[in-house]
């Protein structure tokens, strides 16, 4: 398969705020909701959303829990995240070597 094919980039992890929550929960590892929300910088109804997306790939565990009636939400990356983005890494990367350089 060609590096320039449109499918060597997972679609699932190529969505800017599913990146970015990759890319930040590969550095931490999990974190709770408000906290992921203020790192990426997106709106609640957004990060809900792009959560459950990477939640149903397999790519992150969700962890819920009651404290003083409120709901807590806790995303934690799995192993096949970490996999599934360093592979995106690789293939970015590939494509990125091939492109010649910017003429001055």
């Amino acid at each position: 398969m060609s590096i320039f094919a449109a499918d060597t980039l997972q679609e699932v992890i190529h969505g800017r705020a599913r990146l970015s929550i990759l890319a930040y929960l590969t550095t931490v590892g999990r974190a709770d909701f408000v906290h992921l929300r203020d790192e990426i910088a997106i709106s609640d109804g957004n990060l809900s959303q792009h959560l459950r997306k990477l939640a149903d790939a397999g790519y992150i565990a969700l962890h819920k829990s009651i404290i003083a009636s409120r709901t807590k939400t806790v995303a934690e990356l799995t192993q096949a995240g970490r996999q599934a983005f360093y592979d995106y890494l690789d293939s970015l990367q590939s494509l990125l070597d091939a492109v010649p350089a910017r003429e001055p």
